[in-house]
């Protein structure tokens, strides 16, 4: 199932709301533990609790605004290659992958990590 950011239409705070509540979503149908989405966006595993509590919106223009963004695509693409099916999408996260040379997670809570799966991922999606 896909997750959808945001229309043109809609107000900034609710764009803020909308990619909060997607980053929490995809990180749930990810498997992707509070303290780990904590690192991957570089924010306090209270901030996370605090978004997944929807008490607290991700900031456009911030670094975890950012990385928000990239996660949610990881999500959206793995959703399509695996035609929606959560489990072979867990899994692919968390078992070792010799193209990536490591764990997508663990990857991923680096900046350049969660850029080369992101690429991965999209390539593997729509080849040349």
């Amino acid at each position: 199932m896909a997750i959808a950011l945001h229309t043109p239409t809609q107000a900034p705070d609710q764009a803020n709301a909308v990619l909060t509540r997607a980053t929490c979503e995809a990180a749930q149908r990810l498997s992707i533990k509070g303290s780990e989405l904590a690192t991957i966006l570089g924010v306090s595993p209270a901030t996370v609790t605090r978004m997944k509590q929807q008490t607290y919106t991700l900031n456009p223009g911030s670094k975890a605004w950012e990385l928000a963004v990239l996660l949610v695509r990881l999500y959206r693409s793995l959703d399509s290659i695996t035609n929606g099916d959560e489990n072979t999408a867990r899994a692919w996260m968390h078992n070792p992958n010799e193209h990536l040379h490591g764990i997508p997670i663990t990857l991923t809570q680096k900046v350049d990590g969660l850029s080369r799966t992101l690429a991965y991922v999209d390539a593997f999606r729509a080849p040349i």
